[in-house]
Parts: C-alpha cells; sequence; structure tokens
C-alpha cells in the first residue's frame, strides 16, 4: 500500500459524522485526498485574510471561456433546450468532435464510438467501469494524476505504479510493461501529454506500448486531455495508432472550458454497448446546456482564442523553467505540452511536502508536493503550474528566491 493509501486506510474503517460511527466502504482506504486541494483550500483562507498568493498549485488555465462558447451557451438557454440528451450524448457535437481530429490530427474517427462525459473523469470512471472486475490489475506510470490511481480502486481493480524517471520523460515505454505484466494484469493506462511532468509519447513509442498491450491480451487506456497543448511537434492522438485504444479528452484545458464539465471518450466499437449501458446508470446524460455551448468551441474564432493562450503558455513554460533552474531546482526533462514544471527539489530540502506547506505559510506560493502523484522520489518532487500571468510568475520566482536564501527550506530537514 502506497502513502497515500496508507493515509486513507486510517480513516477507511470508521469515520465520525455529527458525533455517529459511519463505517466506509472497503474501496475507501485506497483513496486519498488530493494535497493540491487542501493546499488552495488554505491558500484560499489566506487570501481572504487579505494576503497576496500567487497560485501555481491548481491545473487550471486562468484563462476565460472563449466568448463564441459562452454565447451559444446563453442562445441555448434563452431558447428553453434544457431537456435530456441521449447518454452516448448530443448527435452533432459527437459529429463535431470527430471533424475535429480529422482536421487537426488527420484521423477519421467513427462518430459512433464518441461518448460525451461529465469531465474526463466520467470518461475514466466509464472506462475502468467496463474493464475491471475485483482484483485487476491496471499499469500505469509513477509518477501520474492521482485520480487515476483512484478510478481503479473505486471499481476494485488494483493500481500499479511502475517508477519513471527522466530517462523515459517519465513514461512508461514497452519494455517497462512487458516485464511488469502479470496474470491479473488487465489493462495500462498512459498519458501524452502527462500530468505532472507536461511530457509526451512519440508515435513510435506509443505504437510499441499498444503492441505490447494487446500482445498480452489486455486494453490500453490513453489519457489525451492535454493534448491541444502542446509547444513543438504534437505528438499523434493514439487513435491513428490503434482502432483498440481507449483514448480520453475533454473540454477543460486546451478549450479552457473547465467548470462546463465536459469531456468525451472514445471507446472501442467491441465496448460500446456496455459503455451506453454504463453512462445511462451512472450519469443519464451530459449537461444539455454544456454540449450545446460546446459546439461552438469548434468554430474558427474559438479555436483562434485557444491558440494564442497555447502560445501564452509557451513563453511561461520557457520563463519558468529557466527561473526555476537558476534557483537550484533540477528540471531534467522541459516538458512538450500541459502547463506544469515537474522539478526536483533534493538541492533545496529532503521534504517536498514540508516545503509546499511552509512556502505557502511564509511567501504566500502556492506549489504542489510530489506525494500527490505517487511514491517515486515523490518527496524530492514538486509541480509548479504556470497557469497565472507571467507577471504573477515573476513575482512567485522572486518570493521563492527570498525564501531559499534564508535558508529556511533547509531547516525543514
Amino acid at each position: 500500500m502506497d502513502s497515500a493509501a496508507a493515509s486513507a486506510a486510517a480513516a477507511a474503517g470508521e469515520a465520525k459524522t455529527g458525533g455517529a460511527e459511519a463505517t466506509l466502504a472497503s474501496r475507501m482506504a485506497g483513496i486519498a485526498t488530493f494535497q493540491v486541494l487542501r493546499l488552495l483550500a488554505r491558500a484560499k483562507a489566506l487570501e481572504a485574510e487579505g494576503r497576496s498568493i500567487i497560485h501555481m498549485e491548481i491545473g487550471e488555465p486562468d484563462f476565460p471561456t472563449p466568448a463564441p462558447v459562452v454565447q451559444a451557451a446563453l442562445e441555448a438557454t434563452r431558447g428553453g433546450d434544457v431537456h435530456y440528451l441521449p447518454a452516448l450524448g448530443l448527435p452533432e457535437l459527437r459529429r463535431a468532435i470527430a471533424q475535429w481530429y480529422r482536421s487537426a490530427c488527420a484521423v477519421e474517427v467513427d462518430p459512433a464510438r464518441i461518448v460525451v462525459t461529465p469531465g474526463s473523469s466520467g470518461a475514466l470512471l466509464l472506462a475502468m467501469g467496463v474493464l475491471l472486475s475485483p482484483g485487476d490489475e491496471v499499469l500505469l506510470a509513477d509518477p501520474s494524476y492521482p485520480a487515476n490511481r483512484h478510478f481503479i480502486r473505486f471499481c476494485e481493480g488494483v493500481p500499479r505504479g511502475i517508477a519513471c524517471g527522466p530517462e523515459t520523460g517519465y513514461q512508461l515505454d514497452a519494455a517497462m510493461i512487458d516485464r511488469a505484466w502479470g496474470p491479473r494484469t488487465r489493462a495500462a493506462m498512459v498519458a501524452t501529454p502527462a500530468n505532472p511532468t507536461g511530457t509526451t509519447i512519440p508515435g513510435d513509442a506509443l505504437a510499441r506500448i499498444a503492441d505490447t498491450v494487446h500482445g498480452h491480451g489486455g486494453e490500453l487506456v490513453v489519457d489525451e486531455i492535454y493534448h491541444g497543448l502542446v509547444y513543438g511537434d504534437a505528438p499523434p492522438t493514439a487513435l491513428s495508432i490503434t482502432d483498440r485504444a481507449f483514448v480520453i479528452n475533454g473540454f477543460s484545458k486546451y478549450f479552457t472550458m473547465t467548470g462546463w464539465r465536459l469531456g468525451w471518450l472514445v471507446a472501442p466499437e467491441p465496448y460500446l454497448d456496455a459503455v451506453e449501458r454504463l453512462a445511462q446508470n451512472l450519469f443519464l446524460a451530459c449537461s444539455t446546456v454544456a454540449q450545446r455551448a460546446a459546439l461552438a468551441a469548434f468554430t474558427p474564432e474559438s479555436i483562434a482564442i485557444c491558440e494564442r493562450q497555447r502560445q501564452a503558455f509557451g513563453e511561461r513554460r520557457d520563463y519558468l523553467a529557466q527561473a526555476l533552474r537558476e534557483l537550484g531546482f533540477v528540471i531534467p526533462v522541459i516538458p512538450e505540452g500541459a502547463f506544469y514544471l515537474y522539478a526536483d527539489c533534493s538541492r533545496i530540502t529532503r521534504d517536498s511536502h514540508a516545503f509546499a506547506l511552509d512556502l505557502l505559510e511564509r511567501c504566500g506560493v502556492a506549489i504542489t508536493p510530489g506525494a500527490d502523484f505517487g511514491e517515486h522520489r515523490a518527496r524530492e518532487h514538486v509541480r509548479f503550474a504556470y497557469t497565472t500571468g507571467m507577471t504573477e510568475l515573476r513575482e512567485g520566482v522572486r518570493r521563492i528566491g527570498e525564501y531559499i536564501a534564508s535558508g529556511a527550506a533547509a531547516r525543514l530537514d
């Protein structure tokens, strides 16, 4: 059991609610609190007290939703078009997503395979729900996005993290998967670009991964939620490599629609009936207003806005990576996408969690400790999100520099 699971297990057996004892389901033993959300709550509390806080902890774009999307939502609401939609999603939106794959990724995807979900989290829940029986293993990178392992546990599967370092871009490769595959392994999950590292998987490497997974009779799940946010040559979507993968994407990151809670899953054809049945029972349908608004995300006006935002994120990445290196953080791999820098802080502190908490309290800079993302060298890493403006980033770097120079970080050890 990893450290996050152990902390959750302590509360899993019994919890107090309103003075009464609550006996929790055993699955809760493996589902830990997001440290980043605790940090965010504390940061908001400090702001409410009048403190200036530089937010580099949360993975949410600071840009507003494109105006055409907002206008489309208003028009749908005013028109009274707020009734239930089919569980698989608004047919026009599924066709629009397929067209986006055709124009942006040069790949043909049957709209029938596209399932609109309540955020990419809903897509992940559907994928794990139709794939996993109790005790089935899923291989995934350590570090990786924490909800991935928690959804696996929720579906009574077993997440098996595999230590990944800069030599593979913090990503799984085919050889790792082949060595780790066991009799209970059901699937492997990768993310490109990934959270917390921002690294991508080249097309040839992803093809080898797919061949290895399918060669073992397993299934491949690919998280592509940051696929639009790449600052050099974009990696291919997994859909151009195999039609057997479960591919997850959504409107939150590139399209800056986090609060609209809208994502999608491209499922292999043999699983579509099961996915539809599960979606009908879990969600009934996604928000009608959000789906009709999302149609406008694919207009030339919205895409132009999103592309300007992508360029701004790239400029922030370049500035922050260099600035953090000058402060003593080790960033061995410059991320190709997303909006994160996963930094080795071992030259500065041996306890990234204490470091993040102290930095927030003393200096008003919020970052995320590595413990959120797994076990492999977690105490030696922190994640910086460049989801705030350049002025704020420069001020955050200044405060961090003063904090390190004061020797406060060294005293945490």
